[in-house]
């Protein structure tokens, strides 16, 4: 065997240790940038990037690959995030996270599943970049304060303050959720009160203060603005409910944690609805109707 072939030999070989490495731990990167952007479509592309940079570092010099990979995947979320921001500015309605299904893999790598359900990546959307990454490495993975400051080039005590404003801001916004097969079951009822447009029992499911979000990004006969309080929904959907569910059959999924509904006309998939609820009642309504975030949203009976 020649020197270059050798050569070649190692490198496969080294590429193979890398490949294997990365592929180990590529599903906790999805569940750190999933986290981080709320984005199925974003995060793929991101741990995308993370590869190729891998693939063409001097991992020689890496101690550490899984520490490496994570640092890359948050410094990496962080800067996308910006950007995101901006793009959200112009979009048409209400904007929410593009739904994942976790049916398969509940927790997308990650040992717990928090800052997964809709309604925590809604109030991450008002933290900081800093503080939505120390929050979720802390609160879903469990990253000590010392591998968080490591990965954001900070201190121990800055991260501890960055994890405790984010705790406080989404305590102080989320009233403590049910458990998931009550979840279950009040999205049921509401779609069978929907359905019927029964506007007492729709404003017996809901709190007083419950909102209603629709995301269509602009398509046509969706709702642009939030919809605020118990008789205001319920009058909505008393409205609607002589055509819009027309056609419409509804199959279940699990998403971000927690039970869906895909509503399926002509056999594809037109858009999902689910519901966040507390002990009070139902205090979200989300419609997630832009086909360019449901594609992921599978119509199989």
């Amino acid at each position: 065997m020649t020197d270059s072939e050798v050569r070649d030999l190692g490198d496969a070989e080294d590429l193979e240790a890398a490949t294997a490495v990365f592929t180990q731990v590529r599903p906790r990167l999805f569940g750190i940038a999933y986290r981080m952007l709320s984005s199925v479509t974003e995060a793929e592309d991101l741990v995308q990037d993370v590869w190729l940079r891998w693939q063409a570092y001097d991992r020689s010099t890496v101690a550490n690959p899984e520490a490496f990979l994570a640092t890359t995947t948050t410094r990496l979320a962080i800067n996308v995030l910006q950007s995101a921001w901006k793009r959200r500015e112009t979009y048409i309605g209400p904007w929410l996270p593009e739904p994942v299904d976790t049916g398969a893999d509940p927790y997308l790598g990650a040992e717990r599943a928090e800052a997964l359900q809709f309604a925590s990546l809604l109030l991450m959307e008002k933290l900081t970049p800093s503080e939505r990454a120390a929050y979720v490495l802390r609160e879903a993975f469990e990253y000590s304060y010392a591998q968080i400051a490591d990965i954001l080039s900070s201190t121990e005590p800055a991260v501890r303050q960055l994890v405790s404003r984010a705790r406080k801001h989404i305590a102080s916004e989320r009233r403590a959720p049910v458990a998931a097969e009550e979840q279950q079951e009040l999205l049921t009822t509401f779609l069978t009160a929907a359905r019927a447009g029964d506007l007492t029992a729709l404003e017996r499911l809901f709190t007083p203060d419950v909102t209603s979000l629709s995301d269509g990004n602009g398509r046509t006969g969706i709702a642009r603005t939030p919809l605020v309080g118990a008789e205001r929904v319920a009058k909505f959907l008393k409205a609607i409910s002589t055509w819009f569910w027309d056609g419409v059959e509804v199959r279940w999924t699990t998403t971000n944690g927690q039970a869906s509904a895909v509503l399926v006309r002509d056999g594809s998939a037109y858009g999902l609805v689910t519901v966040d609820a507390t002990a009070e009642g139902i205090d979200q309504v989300l419609w997630l109707v832009n086909p360019e975030k449901n594609k992921g949203v599978s119509a199989a009976g």
